[in-house]
């Protein structure tokens, strides 16, 4: 660590870049990095290309003897190409490997540490081994090297950890030291939102318009999502029209689908006119790396909306890009479900069979939830017995999905049966249904097979899957309570 400070140079109050607007809102810090003369800043593409896939193609748990292997052959290390292969490997949640090369730069003398080395090694230390650790490092550096940056990433790693007692300190420092700047009130909206507190979003928008601080796309976004989660429509109207006319703020997609979508959840039919209307207005914003992600969203907000027509016309423009993954699939089939088109999610699901190349469980089980909830079993069978023929057992998901289907149409035995594979051939982080696990518990009760149900409770604990809330849920629910004495 204290390499780390004798090495970093204070830098000027450069700004970060813009976060991405997502659901997650990961912060990026970006400034220019200091080269030293005696490290190569114009490494060759192709000795970029091979020192990234060397990189990122390793999995092994310690990326460290790749890098030596590559100063061993006395290839040039260039600091820029190490920084965009950090930034690739958080964007694959690749944490600890990314956290090594920092810590990998941090003990070479000949590379310079900025105020961005800083602050992505603070954020990455939180993902990989928690807050508490992140803010041990933050308190090792000097006060004086502490800029509005790294400031800025301990802000954002209580904001991923909910942290909002901690997050609000920090801010009001920031505050105190003058640094106040758009990003950081958006991190501390987007906390707010998290939060569902959403009555402080208007008091941190006055402030920044009280105080000078521009209010960004960003900032608008926060708001408008959380206007459109709560159904304010007049102030989501509002505020949209306040952005149109605002002449810093370029409009884009995402502004028009999100205002879409508050309109959709009303249900009111005139809402959803609007909607449709600013759908096809984001269609114009669309830039072509956007393409996927904005038609795969205006797919499920034209089927909320109940618009076939426009659902299938998105799709054909959609598989025009070229190649695309399951995802794609999933989606579209997903959509069609929403439309109670059933029809054609079979026909979706046996296209994606043929030309499957990356089988997805999901897709099957998407396919076998439409089924069950139309009593369509015989369907759901037939899709089980593709599914193994084709060397897939069904997993957990498909088993606990089926059971589902067969309790909701009277085929309890059937029902039992696919709730004990589902359970025996559960993962970890799988949930258990309780409703569905409640009705077969009450059958099996009321069939005078209690023993079976006590059995099937002791499976659940023996995969660590009885929680207290499993089993909180399962007893206000059970009416009887010889089920439930094994566990009193």
């Amino acid at each position: 660590m204290m390499m780390i400070m004798k090495k970093l140079r204070t830098p000027p109050l450069a700004s970060w870049n813009e976060f991405c607007c997502t659901s997650s809102r990961v912060l990026r810090y970006s400034t220019q990095t200091l080269t030293p003369n005696h490290v190569n800043s114009t490494s060759s593409t192709a000795t970029a290309i091979t020192l990234y896939h060397r990189l990122v193609g390793f999995r092994e748990p310690s990326i460290v003897p790749v890098l030596d292997q590559w100063v061993g052959e006395g290839r040039p290390i260039d600091q820029e190409d190490l920084h965009r292969i950090i930034k690739q490997l958080r964007k694959f949640s690749r944490y600890k490997h990314a956290l090594q090369i920092c810590q990998w730069m941090n003990d070479k003398p000949y590379l310079d540490v900025s105020h961005k080395s800083i602050s992505v090694e603070l954020d990455l230390i939180s993902k990989v081994y928690g807050l508490k650790q992140a803010e041990d490092y933050f308190n090792k550096i000097p006060n004086n090297l502490r800029v509005w940056q790294v400031y800025g990433a301990l802000l954002n790693c209580y904001k991923e950890a909910k942290s909002l007692e901690k997050a609000e300190s920090t801010f009001q420092i920031m505050r105190d030291l003058g640094y106040s700047k758009s990003l950081t009130y958006n991190v501390m909206m987007g906390l707010y939102s998290t939060m569902l507190q959403y009555e402080k979003l208007d008091l941190l928008m006055d402030e920044m318009e009280q105080k000078g601080i521009p209010i960004d796309k960003f900032t608008y976004a926060i708001r408008l999502n959380a206007y459109a989660k709560t159904s304010e429509i007049p102030k989501m109207e509002k505020l949209l029209l306040k952005m149109e006319a605002d002449p810093e703020i370029q409009m884009e997609w995402h502004a028009y689908t999100t205002v879409a979508n508050g309109y959709l959840k009303t249900g009111d039919q005139e809402n959803i006119e609007k909607a449709v209307v600013l759908l096809k207005k984001s269609e114009y914003l669309i830039r072509p790396s956007q393409k996927k992600i904005a038609y795969e969203i205006l797919l499920t907000l034209y089927a909320s909306a109940g618009r076939k027509s426009d659902v299938y016309r998105v799709w054909k423009v959609y598989k025009n890009m070229g190649k695309f993954y399951n995802h794609g699939y999933l989606c579209m089939m997903s959509s069609l479900a929403k439309l109670d088109c059933v029809d054609d999610v079979a026909k979706l699901y046996e296209e994606w069979e043929r030309g499957c190349v990356y089988f997805d469980y999901q897709i099957p089980n998407l396919v076998i939830t439409v089924y069950c909830k139309k009593g369509l079993l015989e369907k759901v069978e037939g899709v089980v017995e593709r599914l193994v023929k084709g060397g897939h057992e069904p997993n957990a998901s498909t088993w606990s999905r089926m059971a589902m289907g067969y309790v909701k149409n009277g085929g309890m035995e059937k029902a039992v049966e696919a709730m004990r594979k589902s359970i025996l051939g559960s993962y970890k982080g799988w949930s258990v249904d309780t409703a569905t696990l409640t009705e077969i518990l009450e059958f099996l009760d009321r069939s005078g097979n209690a023993d079976e149900a006590k059995e099937m409770i002791g499976l659940l604990e023996r995969k660590g899957h009885l929680s207290e809330e499993v089993y909180e849920n399962i007893v206000k629910k059970l009416s009887r309570t010889s089920v439930i004495e094994c566990q009193g």
